[in-house]
């Protein structure tokens, strides 16, 4: 009987995988550029879907509104920050933005949060009615947020977790959300010493200036 061995971990070469994806998105791009177009994306998921799992099957991906170009491709960790590597490589290896393509390795801010308005089944919300109360914990660089809005209370089960994560996502983006926040509570009682959006982004953004831990 052979003697056990202890395998050795497979090492990984993200910046070989990135270059690879880059190459083909190179050649892949008429056809995106093609359906979007068309406004059908449908016709190349399939093949985004290969292209981003070749990289690592666990990354999420979305082609979104960009902040300085007409489009933004996101590949994502999606909160998982083994997976990082991956999307830090990925992001590195991006061609040079253009008028056309942003790259983004986590779901960015939306620039202004309080302009937002977003439909939960027959309602329309706006963000700028959000509040938030924040308790700072400096010593772990993290923040426990209770989410507010008006509608809250008229609101399934559902619909008001979509209206306590959605909020915090579209001010902080993907990455700082994941990073900052710990507890995360819907209100359904319109709370005292609450600050709008705008102030939470600040003050998030201030914790993590300051935080020696700060990965983003």
């Amino acid at each position: 009987m052979l003697p056990w061995r202890r395998r050795k971990p497979v090492e990984v070469d993200h910046t070989v995988l990135a270059q690879r994806f880059w190459a083909e998105w190179e050649d892949f791009l008429p056809h995106v550029s093609a359906a979007l177009g068309e406004g059908d994306l449908s016709q190349v998921e399939n093949r985004l879907c290969e292209l981003v799992a070749a990289v690592h099957p666990d990354l999420g991906f979305t082609i979104e509104r960009g902040l300085n170009a007409v489009y933004a491709l996101v590949v994502s960790a999606q909160g998982d920050p083994d997976l990082r590597p991956y999307t830090d490589a990925w992001l590195a290896q991006a061609p040079v933005p253009s008028m056309t393509w942003e790259y983004h390795d986590a779901v960015p801010p939306v620039p202004d949060p309080t302009e937002v308005t977003v439909n939960l089944g027959a309602q329309r919300i706006a963000l700028r009615e959000v509040r938030v109360v924040a308790w700072v914990d400096e010593v772990d660089g993290v923040v426990d947020v209770a989410v507010y809005h008006p509608a809250m209370n008229d609101l399934d089960d559902a619909a008001q977790a979509a209206m306590t994560f959605l909020p915090l996502d579209a001010t902080l983006g993907e990455r700082l959300a994941a990073d900052r926040l710990r507890r995360v509570e819907t209100a359904t009682v319109a709370p005292t010493d609450a600050i709008s959006l705008l102030e939470f982004r600040q003050l998030v953004r201030d914790l993590d200036a300051k935080s020696p831990s700060s990965a983003s």
